[in-house]
């Protein structure tokens, strides 16, 4: 995609981290030296667009990242004010519905992740037993071609 003659130019480049950076795409064209409309064709390529979901995906990534770097110092802050005395009622209340609410969810997902496990360990051995069947089909019937099998 890059490279000397290449389809997907610089300024293409540019406009994606632009677009990613800026308001609207009127700000990201002028930032980059471009007409808006040219930006907004541009949108509407799919190369362009393919180029520019991954690059969203990419920075989203990273701000999950980021969050989840700081999900103990979070906790950490939501437990203190939880506990401490001098903090309204209120909002001691809130910190304790936050921490049963995420509690609460964080056993659901792992009930569903012991679900998924299972039904994926389940389906890994139908996909053995059918094999092996098939195998001993072939075994049983040597006068019938066997099926490859991968």
């Amino acid at each position: 995609m890059k490279g000397h003659g290449a389809k997907f130019g610089h300024k293409m480049e540019q406009a994606i981290a632009a677009l990613l950076t800026h308001r609207n795409v009127e700000e990201a064209a002028r930032a980059v030296g471009i007409n808006a409309n040219t930006l907004l064709r541009w949108m509407k390529e799919p190369e362009f667009e393919a180029v520019c979901r991954e690059a969203r995906r990419t920075v989203f990534s990273q701000a999950i990242g980021r969050l989840q770097d700081a999900a103990g110092a979070a906790a950490t802050t939501v437990l203190k004010i939880m506990v401490d005395p001098n903090v309204p009622s209120g909002t001691r209340l809130r910190a304790a519905e936050v921490v049963l609410e995420q509690a609460a969810k964080a056993g659901e997902m792992e009930d569903i992740e012991d679900r998924v496990a299972k039904l994926e360990r389940t389906a890994g051995l139908a996909r053995k037993s059918r094999k092996r069947s098939a195998d001993f089909a072939c075994l049983s019937a040597t006068s019938l071609p066997c099926p490859v099998t991968t």
